[in-house]
C-alpha cells in the first residue's frame, strides 16, 4: 500500500484535485470539493490500481460520518468532531477489584482521558465525554479520583497534540 500511495495514488490525488488524503492502516479519508471532484471516478481509479484490493465508499449521512472512534460533522464549511462508540460497545474495562496489575487497569483510564483531551471537542461534547468516562469508571468499581492520577501520569503532552488524530477512518473505505 505504501508503494502504491507514493507512486500511483499521489498522482490520482493531484489529478482529481483532492484537498486531503489521510489513512490509518487500511482506512482512508479523502476530503474534496464536490464541484471539482467526482468521488465515484476516484473510487474506480482506486479499484483499478491493483486487483487484490477492493475499495468501498461510505458517504456521509445527515452531514455526519463515523470513522474509527470519531464522528465528523459538517455544518456549512465547518467540521466538528465527537467521540463515536459503536452500538455494541459495552464500556466494560478491567474492573478495579480484579487481580490484574494496576498498570493494565490504568491503561484504559488513560486511553479514555487522552482521547477526550486530544480531539478538538466542542465544550458540550467534551462535557458529555467526561460524564461518560466517569460513568465507565463507576460501573467498573473505580473511585473517579483515579482518573486524575492516571491522566497526570502519561498525558502531559496531549494538549500539544490536540486534533492530530482526526485523520483516522475505516476499513478500506474512501470517506467524503
Amino acid at each position: 500500500m505504501q508503494y502504491i500511495e507514493n507512486t500511483e495514488i499521489y498522482e490520482l490525488l493531484l489529478k482529481h484535485h483532492i484537498i486531503g488524503y489521510f489513512h490509518y492502516v487500511d482506512n482512508i479519508l479523502i476530503m474534496y470539493r464536490e464541484d471539482h471532484t467526482n468521488i465515484y471516478d476516484i473510487l474506480d481509479c482506486f479499484n483499478n490500481l491493483t486487483p487484490s484490493m477492493k475499495f468501498t465508499l461510505e458517504e456521509e449521512k445527515d452531514k455526519k460520518l463515523n470513522f474509527l472512534d470519531i464522528t465528523i460533522s459538517k455544518e456549512q464549511n465547518i467540521f466538528s468532531v465527537d467521540i463515536f462508540r459503536k452500538p455494541t460497545t459495552t464500556d466494560v474495562i478491567i474492573p478495579n477489584d480484579s487481580y490484574h496489575p494496576i498498570e493494565r487497569k490504568l491503561a484504559a483510564i488513560r486511553y479514555f482521558y487522552k482521547r477526550m483531551t486530544t480531539y478538538i471537542l466542542s465544550p458540550d461534547n467534551l462535557q458529555k465525554e467526561n460524564i461518560k468516562r466517569q460513568y465507565i469508571l463507576v460501573n467498573n468499581n473505580y473511585d473517579t479520583s483515579i482518573s486524575k492520577k492516571a491522566s497526570n501520569k502519561k498525558n502531559k503532552t496531549s494538549k500539544q497534540q490536540n486534533g492530530q488524530n482526526l485523520h483516522m477512518l475505516e476499513n478500506k473505505r474512501i470517506y467524503h
